[in-house]
């Protein structure tokens, strides 16, 4: 008797081990998983302007970062919610934003935001020359955008979608959910953009199984799937192109929101809130990611490093005792050990750690 339903997984040629670069853009799905990606010192970067839950946003970033924009005076704007000063003006001292990128990024004058948004998008950039992998992790199909089109310095109405709205006035945006081919092209551009930075880079879409119910069930149902017709379009048109390492590039999709709905379909799975997920289901699904990228070998690494990582976070009772000075030593020389035997593979943050406790330890 069959009690429960296990999603199928295609095989992938995409292979991921401790050499490989990952990144992951999109929905706070995107920063769980790769959590658990860099838990286990992958390298990963993720989501660098912050989260972004709609195609259309998540495209706008991915353009700015292959044309290698550079963001200005235009691209910014301070807060209207505070407080006028006497003289009627906009206070000083109101945070600054970008309409691409979230709070985190914010800044306390116009300069420092734009700082941040160039540093973001340079790092990025540079990532990406180098990465294997990029998960794109979609959220919704709704999308916010400002009715002045102005305000993002371009007239143009798709140019006009925010990836966040920093709880400004509602009636500035307009809300809608996009249909599947707005979504479609949106996914389109994000293959191309992407592959204007790296012509190899291999490309893997996912939708979040995090209900967004604030739009009503029905309405949540309906964006999913606009956003999974919309994956599954792309991908049966934009096949393979030219690749100077294996001859073909994949553009494929992950089953992150079938394997919630069909495997994980018990609320033991879900967080207090009942919409986000438990630790646990997010380790699962990071194990079942594992079986589709990684090799058996490099699966037997992840379990060594899972184990080192363990000892490494035990908490330290006496940082002066003797015993805690022969515990360092023993992770640095074990760290040492894998690093040897784990091509890739950097514990350098755990190595300076804990060559400090036992510097601590001498005195």
């Amino acid at each position: 008797m069959e009690l429960f339903t296990k999603i199928d997984i295609p095989a992938s040629s995409i292979r991921i081990d401790y050499t490989s670069r990952i990144a992951f853009s999109g929905s706070c799905f995107a920063d769980n998983i790769s959590a658990q990606f860099a838990a286990r010192k992958f390298g990963v970067l993720a989501n660098p302007f912050g989260t972004v839950y709609n195609p259309v946003s998540i495209a706008r970033q991915i353009r700015a970062i292959a044309d290698g924009k550079v963001f200005g005076e235009g691209d910014v704007f301070q807060d209207v919610r505070g407080l006028q000063n006497v003289s009627g003006n906009q206070d000083a001292r109101e945070p600054w934003y970008s309409w691409d990128a979230h709070g985190s990024l914010s800044g306390a004058t116009r300069e420092e935001c734009i700082k941040k948004l160039n540093e973001a998008a340079k790092r990025t950039r540079e990532f990406l020359k180098q990465a294997d992998i990029v998960f794109i992790t979609l959220g919704t199909a709704f999308v916010y955008y400002l009715k002045d089109a102005s305000a993002t310095g371009n007239g143009d109405a798709h140019e006009c979608a925010v990836a966040n709205c920093h709880r400004q006035d509602p009636a500035l945006f307009e809300r809608r959910m996009i249909g599947v081919e707005e979504a479609a092209q949106a996914l389109r551009e994000i293959v191309h953009d992407l592959r204007k930075i790296r012509t190899d880079i291999r490309i893997v879409f996912t939708v979040s199984p995090l209900r967004h119910m604030g739009d009503g069930a029905h309405n949540n149902t309906l964006s999913k799937a606009t956003l999974q017709l919309a994956v599954n379009n792309v991908i049966n048109k934009v096949t393979t192109v030219p690749s100077a390492s294996s001859g073909t590039l994949p553009v494929s999709y992950f089953p992150s929101y079938e394997i919630v709905m069909d495997e994980l379909r018990d609320y033991r799975f879900y967080a207090d809130d009942m919409v986000h997920l438990s630790k646990t289901a997010e380790e699962y699904i990071f194990e079942r990611m594992a079986e589709t990228y990684c090799s058996e070998k490099t699966r037997a690494d992840i379990a060594q490093v899972e184990k080192f990582m363990k000892m490494a976070n035990h908490r330290i009772a006496d940082p002066e005792s003797p015993a805690t000075n022969a515990f360092a030593e023993k992770i640095l020389a074990q760290a040492g050990e894998l690093e040897k035997k784990i091509p890739g593979l950097n514990l350098s943050e755990e190595k300076q750690k804990f060559r400090e406790t036992t510097l601590h330890v001498r005195g």
